[in-house]
Order: structure tokens, then C-alpha cells, then sequence
């Protein structure tokens, strides 16, 4: 019987197996790191909100701390969205009449509370408490950034697992004295290393086990 394809149909064929291998490996090493990207991470992307809520007014202009609003932030592992309540407290005495401010007023005389946009919003699998983090000096903005540089709020960083690692393997690049925690001009001293290391020890911070998968995954 003749022989129906010529011989050099044999590299064809070892080259689309070469190449489907190819693509197989360029799909995997997409999938593995989409989320980096920050148009998937939202990074520095300011979402809609019912208000258009400044920190840069409220913490630098006017000087207020982030436990003002953010009430459960030293004793639970959610950091608290501020009632209504909290922003009638000074809304129903300034700016009472501005028209940006309309959603919040009738919020308050609704009693509905406000439907606000999660900018950090770890998956459901992931178990994170702000409360743990304060107690071992973690501040505010080595995780949400320069807060009190935002007109608008932005996901300063993605919140990936590789980067809590970064933190979890070296904590003593992070962490700052607990007085400290919530000072948003807090800048780390030129022996942050050194000083940083003295207080993961003075507050008890377990290294070994940051990078147990349980810490984080329950």
C-alpha cells in the first residue's frame, strides 16, 4: 500500500504537539497571574459611591482620627463602616444644605443605612482581622496606603497572597510602635530593620507560624 502522507508530515505533527504544549503553558501562566494586573486588582481605581466621601478633607483638613469612624477597628477583625449617624454628628450642624450631601441626609431621615462600595474585599476564603494586626503594631497605611491623600478611596495595593506573604515573611519591615499605628505621616526610621525586629519581639509576634497556611485559611 502506497504510503499516504510524506515523511515530513512527522515534524508537522511533532511541531503542533510542541506548540499545543506551548499555548497549554502560556494559558496556565495567565491564569496564574491575572490577578497581578492591577485592571483585575482595582488597584488605584476609585469606585462610585453614594457620596463621594474625601479623606483627604476629613483626615488632613480637618484632622480626624481613623477610629472616629472606623469604631471596631481594635477589637474586631471587620474595621467598621460609620453609620449614618456618625456623619449627621457633624453634618447636621455644617454643609447642611450641600447637594452632595443629599444622599446622607436622606438616609438619616429614612433610617436606611447607606449602600457603600467595598474598596478592600478580600474572597471569603481568606480569614483576616484588622483587631490582631493593630495589637502587633501593623498601621493603617503600610496595608490601605496614603489614606489621607485620597479626595477619593483607592485599593493602594493588591491584597494578593503574595503580597500579605511579603509581610508575613519579614514583619519587622512593617511594623511601627502601637502609638504609632494610626499616624498617617508615620514614616519608618532609617534602622526600621533593627528597630522593626526589636518589637516583633517585645510584641510576641509568632514568625515561624505568619506563613502557616492556617493563619490565613481557616
Amino acid at each position: 500500500m502506497a504510503q499516504v502522507f510524506h515523511r515530513s508530515i512527522n515534524w508537522v505533527a511533532k511541531l503542533s504537539i510542541l506548540l499545543l504544549l506551548a499555548l497549554a503553558s502560556l494559558c496556565l501562566a495567565i491564569l496564574l497571574n491575572i490577578n497581578r494586573l492591577d485592571y483585575v486588582s482595582h488597584v488605584g481605581l476609585a469606585k462610585d459611591q453614594p457620596v463621594p466621601f474625601s479623606h483627604k478633607h476629613h483626615v488632613t483638613g480637618m484632622g480626624i482620627d481613623c477610629r472616629y469612624c472606623h469604631t471596631s477597628v481594635e477589637e474586631s477583625a471587620f474595621a467598621g463602616i460609620p453609620p449614618v449617624e456618625t456623619c449627621m454628628t457633624c453634618h447636621s450642624l455644617v454643609w447642611t444644605e450641600a447637594p452632595l450631601l443629599e444622599p446622607v441626609r436622606t438616609a438619616w431621615r429614612d433610617e436606611v443605612p447607606l449602600q457603600w462600595t467595598r474598596i478592600h474585599d478580600l474572597p471569603d476564603f481568606v480569614y483576616f482581622r484588622h483587631d490582631i494586626h493593630v495589637a502587633k503594631g501593623v498601621g493603617c497605611t503600610s496595608c490601605h496606603g496614603p489614606v489621607d491623600q485620597m479626595p477619593l478611596m483607592y485599593k493602594e495595593n493588591t491584597l494578593n497572597m503574595e503580597w500579605c506573604l511579603e509581610c508575613h515573611r519579614e514583619p519587622e519591615r512593617q511594623i511601627r510602635p502601637r502609638d504609632q499605628v494610626f499616624d498617617v505621616t508615620w514614616s519608618p526610621p532609617a534602622d526600621q530593620e533593627r528597630a522593626g525586629a526589636r518589637l516583633v519581639e517585645e510584641y510576641d509576634v509568632q514568625v515561624s507560624q505568619l506563613t502557616d497556611c492556617s493563619v490565613c485559611h481557616l
